[in-house]
Parts: structure tokens; C-alpha cells; sequence
């Protein structure tokens, strides 16, 4: 009997730190045809001749797009070239940098750790990282040797607002505020896609010691709130960020191919980012961030908000288990009334003014947003990252669309919005 109770025990410790299985078991992403799922072919080859056209007349390299509906992947195709160097033709299951796209999937691990009564969002983040205590916002600042001035915020910043970006924090080399990027150059921030030495913990710590844009809560700020929050998963699970997401959300989702760093058996199919010289397609140089990075370095820096590297159809499955209410193939990842939670509006009217609302690391299209056209159904969640790539999900049309593509520097690329709106012109139900 003895026994009996401690294997419960054991089961039931087990079942509190991973996921669990579901009564729904809705199918993993599989193929289908357009037909099945009420999307037009004829239409969607519009996408097609959209794409060719746009790496044909050098707007992009290359690219991979994905749409699925319903669970079957309709469209998932290649075009261009994945390397500038070798001309290494784009193929359907390259690796791409999705850098802020990294900020929805560290969102979920952090919502994943809340469903288990480790926290509540309007928390203080200082009771988990005393660092953070009694936050100071920036008053004056002296241009000639970066001197400033600061008063004490008018309250603590709050676990809601890093997933909101609203906590004031700013955003280092890409911050919109100049004085800001001179202070975080100042003391030396390491933001992203670092292949030396560093690990989260520094980052969030230096990032305490620095002032805010503003009181918590006040403002919409573009922010690394999501990468204090991939520190904060480490403190409540008692796990080192990377090998939370492996076992709690990606091999379960069987995300294979999402990584800080990349398997070296993996490296290969990393899509190299280019930029536009003389009319010419080239690697892009080593800027503030390592182009190497996720193939090479010391792989110790787990970047909640910028990070991860994926493939389309990984990102799609992540996407997928939201439209499917938190569950994928059995397993139950978040409660479909978590998810409502997550895709409600959590800033007011701090972000995207009328047309777009903010949640929990997502924006989201509003009726005003759907009258606009093109961009989808009431509460169509999107996002992108900075070396080019985007997606969208459709709760309500049940659709996934997956855009990736790896530039940076000033290009003329319209398939972002072209992609988006010839997808949902191909609804045929």
C-alpha cells in the first residue's frame, strides 16, 4: 500500500510539471488539399504568381510561405535563394531567425507557469527579481556625457506589463528614444542573438539598473519585457529557459526544428540574411548582433523576446494549438479560457488605436481593424520579426498563413500585406 501511495505521488509530481493529456485530440498539422478545407486553388495560386513575381524582380531573395485551414497545411512552398554566397536555392523546411516572434512563444511559457498557481499576472516582478524594486523613470538627460536625472515611478512594474509593453522598460539599439539607446550603449547591454559568453540573468539584472521611458502602465513601449519574462520561467520553474520550451511546449507540440541555438545536424538549412548592394543580393555584415548567431558561439544566451530560430511549419503548429484552444495532438498546453484571457485586450487604448487591440504578446485585429479589409476576421492575431518574417491566425476562418523571408536594411517588399489578403480572398465556403 505503501508503494502504491508513493507511485501516486510520483505521478501526480510528474503531472504538476508537464503537460497534460487532453480530452479533445485534435490531428498534428497534416497536408490537404485546398479543396477540402473550402479554399479555392485557383485563387490561391494567386499567392504563387504574387511570390515568383516578387523574388523575380528582386524585391526579396527568397521566401517560404505556409497557409493551412482547419488542421491541413493547403500551401507551403519556396522561391529564391536561401544564401547569397553559395545562391543555395530556398527550401520548404529551412530555419529562419524569428526573432520577435520568439515574444509569443515565451508568453505562452510564462501563461503555462501562471495556469499552475506560481503567480498572478499584477504580481510585482520585483517579489521574483528584487532587482527591479523601486523603479526610477527617466527626468532629464544631459546629451554631452549621458548624465541624468530620474524620480521614483509612481508604482511597481508588473508581470501584465512585460507581457504588454507597458512596463516602461526600453528596447537598447532599436529603442525609439535616442537617449535611451545612448544609455543602454553606455553600460554595454547584450539585447540579442549573442554568440559570446552572457547569459539572461545578465541582461535583466543591468536592465534593472537602468531608468524607464515612464510609469508602469502608462504607455505602449516596444520592450525586452519579454526577456526579463524568459528569466522570470527560469525562476518559477526552476529550469534553464531553453530546456523549459524543449520539454513543456516543443517537444510535446513536436516543434523539432525551434532552437536558441541550432543542432550542428541542423545548422545547414539556416537561412542566410541579406541585404540589398548595388541592386545585388549579399550577406549581411556582423553588426551589434553576430549573423552566425544560432550556428555559432558559446550558446549560453536564452533571449526570451528575440531568440529563437524556427521553420514555417513549426511556427505554424505553435499557432495552430491556439486555434485549436490549447491543445494539440492530445496534449493539453494551455485551457481554451486561458486563451481567451491571452487574446483579450490588456492595454486599452494604448496600442494600434482603433484597429488593432493588444493582449498577452499578441496584437489583434478589431472590428474596425476587419472593416479596413485585407487583414483578416475579428480577432486575428499577428505579429513579425526583424529580419523579415510574419504570420497570421484567424480564429474564426480557422487560418494560418506563415510568411518568412530573412533581410534586413531598406527593401521595396510588399508581400507581407499582398500575402495576407490574397490568403483571405481565397476562402471559397
Amino acid at each position: 500500500m505503501k508503494i502504491l501511495s508513493l507511485l501516486l505521488c510520483i505521478a501526480t509530481a510528474l503531472s504538476l510539471h508537464g503537460q497534460t493529456p487532453s480530452a479533445h485530440k485534435s490531428p498534428p498539422l497534416a497536408n490537404g488539399s485546398p479543396s477540402s478545407v473550402g479554399i479555392s486553388a485557383e485563387r490561391l495560386a494567386r499567392v504563387d504568381a504574387m511570390l515568383q513575381q516578387a523574388v523575380a524582380d528582386g524585391k526579396i531573395p527568397g521566401v517560404v510561405a505556409l497557409v493551412a485551414r482547419h488542421g491541413k497545411i493547403v500551401y507551403h512552398k519556396a522561391y529564391g535563394s536561401a544564401d547569397a554566397e553559395t545562391g543555395r536555392k530556398q527550401q520548404t523546411d529551412d530555419i529562419f531567425r524569428i526573432a520577435s516572434q520568439t515574444k509569443a512563444i515565451t508568453a505562452t511559457a510564462v501563461m503555462m507557469l501562471w495556469e499552475e498557481g506560481k503567480f498572478q499576472l499584477d504580481d510585482p516582478i520585483s517579489k521574483y527579481i528584487p532587482e527591479f524594486r523601486n523603479p526610477q523613470v527617466l527626468q532629464s538627460f544631459r546629451y554631452a556625457d549621458t548624465t541624468y536625472t530620474t524620480r521614483p515611478a509612481n508604482k511597481e512594474i508588473t508581470i501584465r506589463h512585460l507581457l504588454t509593453h507597458t512596463s516602461g522598460i526600453g528596447y537598447g539599439v532599436i529603442d525609439g528614444d535616442e537617449r535611451m539607446r545612448m544609455l543602454y550603449e553606455k553600460v554595454g547591454t547584450k539585447e540579442v542573438f549573442a554568440t559570446d559568453e552572457v547569459r539572461i540573468s545578465d541582461l535583466v539584472k543591468q536592465l534593472a539598473t537602468l531608468p524607464l521611458h515612464h510609469d508602469p502602465g502608462e504607455r505602449y513601449t516596444y520592450s525586452l519585457g519579454l526577456d526579463v519574462l524568459g528569466y522570470f520561467v527560469e525562476i518559477i520553474s526552476g529550469m534553464p529557459f531553453d530546456r523549459f520550451l524543449r520539454e513543456r511546449l516543443f517537444d510535446p507540440l513536436g516543434m523539432d526544428d525551434t532552437w536558441f541555438y541550432l543542432p550542428d545536424d541542423k545548422a545547414g538549412r539556416l537561412v542566410d540574411i541579406q541585404y540589398k548592394d548595388n541592386g545585388q543580393w549579399k550577406a549581411f555584415p556582423h553588426t551589434f548582433y553576430d549573423p552566425d548567431y544560432p550556428i555559432k558561439g558559446a550558446r549560453t544566451f536564452f533571449g526570451g523576446g528575440a531568440g529563437l530560430s524556427s521553420t514555417a511549419k513549426d511556427y505554424a503548429t505553435f499557432l495552430q494549438m491556439y486555434l485549436n484552444g490549447g491543445e494539440l495532438n492530445g496534449v493539453r498546453i494551455l485551457s481554451r479560457t486561458t486563451i481567451a484571457t491571452i487574446m483579450s485586450n490588456q492595454s486599452g487604448n494604448l496600442f494600434g488605436g482603433d484597429e488593432e487591440d493588444y493582449g498577452l504578446a499578441f496584437g489583434m485585429l478589431t472590428e474596425r481593424g476587419v472593416a479596413k479589409g485585407g487583414l483578416g476576421g475579428k480577432g486575428t492575431f499577428v505579429w513579425g520579426g526583424y529580419f523579415n518574417t510574419q504570420y497570421f491566425a484567424d480564429p474564426g476562418e480557422g487560418v494560418v498563413g506563415i510568411l518568412m523571408k530573412q533581410t534586413q536594411g531598406p527593401v521595396d517588399d510588399q508581400t507581407g500585406w499582398k500575402f495576407r489578403q490574397l490568403v483571405g480572398a481565397s476562402i471559397d465556403d
